[in-house]
């Protein structure tokens, strides 16, 4: 398959320094394969999602020269195709209704002895497994395998989970009736024909289970490359739940020097087409650099 990249990112607010590393990366990564860079809105989470922001997002990837081979896609969208998706995990016995609330997680998880929080989330215990005993549904989770999920990342190397047991049965449409990410994503890639996702490493935990649904949709695995974080002041991945700032494109080199510096790259000098040009060629020859 010809290479197909992308770079998706969620309207929860403007572009902050973080986010330009993941899209100068996935760009990058396109053009030295000499393949196709799509960007995606992924606005699954209308809640959290912020008015105008996608259009501020997509005006600073163009202030950027980061331009997608494309129309840019959102997944608010695409509803359908994930429920297709849904129903045929269903009807593989891969997925299934889920009656628990948070509330009811915890205290399954306190009466099995069990430390209940990885990374800030709740390992389902596979309470509703064998039905729901008379209770409403609630969401749907995915039925994951037993076993070593082994992938290969071109920056962090090889990487296994056991995902039943650090994450258990995961939710792939919510309570609330919202698509959860670990669906739409696989969903969206396999449509979108998605060879190569490079991505910030603060994602990089998500991809056993994104591998499992591939699987069990019977979509290819694309190659996997996960970029280095940009840290606050205070150490932790810069985002914008603590604050970043809005990514000032009014000198857009001065924008991607900062990136490309984190990915490894040259300063450049002169306009922001000749630095990605550079860029595209060092990219190519250190083969993704750390």
């Amino acid at each position: 398959m010809k290479y197909t990249g992308r770079f998706a990112p969620s309207p929860t607010g403007p572009l902050h320094a973080g986010s330009l590393v993941a899209a100068l990366a996935s760009w990058l990564d396109a053009r030295a394969h000499g393949g196709r860079w799509l960007v995606r809105i992924e606005d699954v989470d209308t809640p959290r999602c912020v008015p105008g922001a996608a259009e501020i997002i997509l005006k600073q990837l163009q202030d950027c020269s980061l331009v997608p081979d494309g129309e840019p896609v959102r997944q608010s969208a695409r509803g359908d195709l994930y429920q297709r998706a849904l129903d045929a995990l269903v009807q593989a016995h891969r997925a299934y209704p889920c009656a628990c609330s948070r509330k009811d997680i915890e205290q399954a998880l306190a009466a099995l002895g069990r430390p209940h929080r990885r990374h800030g989330e709740l390992v389902y215990p596979g309470t509703c497994r064998s039905g729901l005993h008379g209770r409403a549904p609630r969401a749907w989770r995915f039925r994951v395998e037993p076993g070593i999920v082994h992938w290969h990342d071109a920056r962090l190397g090889d990487i296994s989970q056991d995902v039943e047991r650090d994450v258990g049965d995961f939710v792939l449409k919510r309570a609330d009736g919202l698509w959860a990410y670990q669906l739409a994503v696989v969903v969206d890639d396999a449509d979108q024909g998605v060879t190569d996702i490079v991505r910030g490493e603060d994602l990089a935990d998500n991809t056993a289970r994104q591998v499992q649904l591939q699987r069990a949709l019977q979509v290819p695995t694309p190659r996997y490359v996960h970029t280095p974080l940009v840290l606050g002041s205070n150490g932790e991945k810069l985002s914008k739940q603590n604050g970043a700032q809005a990514l000032d494109t009014s000198s857009p080199l001065r924008a991607l020097n900062h990136a490309a510096g984190v990915l490894g790259l040259s300063h450049r000098d002169g306009n922001a087409a000749e630095a990605l040009a550079t860029w595209t060629r060092e990219w190519n020859e250190s083969l993704r650099p750390s």
